[in-house]
């Protein structure tokens, strides 16, 4: 099945912010500089060193309040070896005929350094490059140029405006599903509300049921309320092959459910399928002792299930101060998705990646706020309801022939 494009809630011309230009310096371009532009991504080496460039979409959005998804911020990711932390590199966009600084950052131990990059200006692609600067014995080294073109239309965007979901949205998981650990909890329209530009994905009493239910962990079992999850997906109306999913999230706050933005394949996750259930980003709660942030890929060897992933280590770094917080503000989460390789990112940053079990089926978008019956018997009933919001959703297709 071809993926089908969906445009919710924003206009199909979009017209973004232009970058921010935090100081001038001029050059010049050259010949293999426009050659390179249609590529979002680069190789340089040169004298012992090599540096490469990529440009991602706007997946970078932190803040406190809903937004436009238009506002968001592209990623620019520069890569240097040999890796020396603090070594500063510099962003430059191409305006006309010459060069203009437009961002600095230092060499991570990752050996990556992060800049946010406007995606376009009036509706036109961008071109970049970065230099890493000279240091020690290392000379600078430029890199060739790679421009925003992919990038500048998603395939599909819902920005919830209005007061009802919108329709490629579809309800999942209605009944209780023992095999899911989902015995005592199960979607249910109550559960979801669109309104001040956001959905609403919450976890409720069910106030139909006056019995309680047996909820079952690792350490022990008890009797709680049964609850109602919001769960949605796009299985009957959106899926795609490869690409850029993201989406602009504030989680939950207490432990007793999880916050997920995840994917499924067409005809569900299964032994001898194609695909493969990616969970994009999963929180499990503030005050967390393994910091609550999960991505995973579920899949069949055989008949036997196997996760791959683990938790976010020092998922406190992908926070922009102090006094932020997964529960307190939004952050974009995002997955890119090609033939050979699945990255993670938080705000444009990267969390983890894999080439061990790429997905080669269409897949689907879901969100979700479950209440497991191994988390749910965490959280007294007393401290329902629980929330999350959802600003936008977008995707970005690089499909392959």
């Amino acid at each position: 099945m071809s993926a089908r494009r969906v445009l919710a809630g924003s206009a199909l011309a979009l017209i973004l912010p232009a970058s921010l230009l935090l100081n001038t310096e001029t050059g010049s371009a050259t010949d293999s500089d426009s050659a390179a532009r249609a590529a979002s991504t680069s190789v340089t080496k040169k004298a012992g060193q090599k540096i490469s460039l990529e440009v991602l979409p706007q997946i970078v959005q932190p803040g406190k309040r809903a937004a436009s998804a238009n506002a968001a911020k592209g990623s620019a990711i520069a890569t240097i070896k040999p890796v020396k932390v603090g070594r500063s590199v510099v962003l430059e966009q191409l305006n006309g005929s010459s060069w203009k600084k437009v961002g600095t950052a230092k060499q991570e131990k990752s050996g990556k350094a992060y800049f946010k990059a406007a995606v376009s200006k009036s509706g036109a692609a961008l071109t970049y490059r970065v230099t890493a600067q000279k240091l020690g014995s290392l000379k600078a080294v430029k890199s060739a140029s790679v421009d925003t073109t992919r990038w500048l239309t998603p395939t599909f965007t819902d920005e919830f405006s209005g007061s009802t979901l919108n329709p490629v949205w579809g309800m999942r998981g209605q009944e209780y599903e023992p095999t899911s650990k989902r015995v005592c909890s199960k979607g249910d329209p109550s559960a979801v509300d669109v309104s001040g530009g956001t959905l609403r994905l919450s976890v409720i009493k069910d106030r139909s049921r006056t019995d309680k239910c047996k909820a079952v962990s690792r350490k022990e079992t008890k009797r709680i309320s049964y609850r109602l999850n919001g769960h949605v997906g796009t299985a009957k109306a959106f899926s795609f092959r490869y690409g850029v999913a993201s989406a602009r999230i504030k989680m939950h706050k207490l432990q007793g459910q999880h916050s997920s933005f995840w994917m499924q394949p067409l005809g569900e996750n299964k032994p001898g399928s194609d695909g493969h259930e990616i969970d994009i980003i999963e929180y499990f709660g503030d005050k967390h002792p393994q910091g609550g942030l999960t991505s995973f890929i579920h899949w069949y060897k055989g008949q036997r299930l196997i996760k791959t992933g683990s938790w976010i280590k020092n998922s406190t770094t992908f926070l922009q101060n102090k006094r932020d917080g997964w529960s307190k503000n939004y952050h974009v989460f995002s997955v890119q998705w090609t033939p050979n390789v699945i990255i993670f990112y938080i705000d444009g940053k990267e969390t983890w990646r894999t080439s061990a079990r790429v997905s080669k089926a269409q897949q689907y978008l879901i969100l979700s706020l479950l209440a497991s019956d191994y988390e749910a018997l965490e959280m007294a009933d007393t401290k329902l309801p629980q929330h999350m919001y959802v600003d936008w959703v977008r995707v970005w297709e690089t499909p392959v022939s």
